[in-house]
């Protein structure tokens, strides 16, 4: 495992630990969290060691632009399309049924994927170059998650995360989930985007 600051170096780094299909953890517009590319054949088997998360709980997806969304999402209804306009790039990810066949391991479920596009420059950059990111906060299982690089790194062994890129502090509420595979949005874990704002759409 190697700590590598911020910048076009360390963003070098993580792309290519990424392409390799190895865990990297980023500091987002939220809290630090472990990536892998989505579609990188055992990355996300690796991303759920690494996590010790159970395969039913799916890993959500992150994107480097909202209109990435199509690449997963089999539809976005009208409202969804509300929210993304609204709060993309944010900290909300929504849960949309997922694209027919698409090849990408994210846990027991195969009809949804959690998506957000983040307001975080690293993560965007990544994800414009490698692919949508398979991702989860970089912590245990059920652990708090460090705010700092050096936090993450203490928490995992070199097996396990190849390259954190250290942003400095980073201790942001988590994103507000929420399921938009219905009628109306229903929210599934509270977070950064308050629930008043879904009862507008």
């Amino acid at each position: 495992m190697v700590i590598v600051p911020l910048g076009a170096r360390g963003l070098d780094s993580a792309a290519t630990a990424l392409l390799e299909g190895q865990v990297v953890a980023l500091p987002t517009d939220t809290v630090y969290g472990l990536a892998v590319d989505a579609f990188h054949p055992g990355a996300t088997e690796r991303l759920f060691a690494a996590k010790r998360r159970p395969h039913d709980v799916e890993l959500p997806v992150l994107i480097a632009t909202p209109e990435d969304v199509h690449r997963l999402a089999a539809d976005v209804p009208p409202y969804a399309a509300a929210l993304i306009e609204r709060w993309w790039p944010g900290p909300l990810t929504l849960v949309l049924r997922r694209r027919p066949h698409l090849a990408v391991d994210l846990g027991t479920r195969h009809d949804t994927v959690g998506v957000r596009c983040p307001a975080s420059d690293v993560v965007c950059e990544l994800a414009a170059r490698i692919g949508p990111l398979a991702t989860t906060s970089a912590n245990r299982h059920g652990e708090p998650t460090p705010a700092s690089a050096l936090g993450v790194a203490g928490v995992f062994g070199d097996g396990e995360v190849a390259v954190v890129v250290d942003g400095g502090v980073c201790s942001g509420e988590p994103s507000t989930v929420v399921d938009v595979t219905g009628e109306s949005p229903v929210v599934l874990r509270a977070g950064a985007v308050p629930a008043s704002a879904f009862s507008r759409v």
